[in-house]
């Protein structure tokens, strides 16, 4: 396998344990070694009046040169509704090309449903729908769209953003999550700058039982308004691939000025890669209850424009 391969590969797992963190019971894996996967859409989960399943088959050159195969199955999606939507996840992929797009994709459906549900007209009929759900549409649209070149980076001299005065950050502490004697918790913070990240990590090693843990995972991600960038970066500290992970969860998310540290305690019995499920839940969590998720139009209009830098101040893993 080409080491590109091995890449992608990777930044697929990663995307579908975000994906799967993030939905819970509406992410289905329909061929997980065909990369197959289908996600139910509604306007409204507790009480949904349309509704769309998204099926995505993952090709191997996605997310670095290719977009996934797709189709849309509702049974009132037709016409020129079903062109326009196809038009917006086009869209989509053309602003972000190189870049993981599913969460994009489904909260853009999403999007739509809910202004349809806002409009005059009725939803379709709920029996009829569910009677229908099994059946194969014949119009189900099937996209794949041509290859682009990935976003360039921007050069950035962090010290332009250190705030004049340094403030430790309010530090918040998240339920923790116990699986087989290991368990789970995560902590965030808003952080604008390098050096409140390294205020939150001294912060949390006071507490004894936080600085005792086997791993303490971190990722963090700061929005550079002048330059329109975001300075971000992870450590793995000791879980091998766990800080990327948690930083592609928060990029999927969109999350911005916001710091997310999970603490791991290990409990004798390996997890295998249920122990990265944990980790993205816990951190997911977290995110939600302190309203650091942006909307999925502003994660939209932001990632079409996103632009990345490491922070040169990395730790090495």
């Amino acid at each position: 396998m080409a080491e590109g391969d091995v890449g992608s590969d990777q930044r697929q797992n990663e995307e579908i344990e975000a994906m799967a963190a993030i939905y819970g019971e509406e992410w289905c894996v329909i061929d997980d070694s065909a990369k197959i996967f289908c996600i139910r859409i509604s306007d409204n989960i507790d009480d949904p009046k349309w509704t769309v399943c998204l099926q995505v088959n993952l090709p191997s050159e996605y997310p670095g040169t290719a977009p996934p195969v797709y189709q849309l199955n509702a049974p009132w999606l037709k016409g020129q509704e079903r062109a326009d939507l196809s038009n917006s996840l086009e869209e989509i992929y053309m602003q972000n090309i190189g870049e993981s797009i599913l969460y994009l994709w489904v909260e853009k459906i999403r999007d739509v449903l809910i202004q349809k549900s806002q409009t005059a007209e009725p939803g379709p009929d709920v029996k009829k729908k569910t009677e229908e759900q099994d059946v194969g549409c014949e119009n189900n649209l099937i996209v794949q769209y041509q290859r682009g070149n990935a976003v360039q980076t921007l050069d950035l001299n962090i010290s332009e953003h250190v705030p004049e005065i340094e403030e430790l950050p309010p530090v918040d502490h998240g339920v923790p999550i116990t699986d087989r004697r290991s368990t789970f918790q995560a902590h965030v913070a808003p952080v604008v700058c390098p050096q409140q990240v390294k205020m939150v990590l001294a912060k949390l090693y006071e507490n004894k039982k936080i600085a005792s843990a086997t791993h303490n995972i971190y990722a963090y991600r700061i929005y550079c308004e002048d330059k329109q960038t975001f300075l971000q970066d992870c450590e793995d500290d000791g879980e091998t691939a766990a800080g990327g992970r948690l930083l592609h969860l928060m990029e999927i998310l969109n999350v911005k000025n916001v710091m997310v540290v999970v603490s791991r305690w290990y409990g004798g019995i390996l997890l295998g890669p249920d122990r990265f499920k944990h980790i993205n839940n816990c951190a997911r969590n977290i995110l939600v209850e302190k309203n650091f998720i942006s909307s999925a139009e502003e994660s939209s209009k932001s990632l079409g424009k996103k632009k990345v830098k490491k922070d040169k101040k990395r730790s090495e893993h």
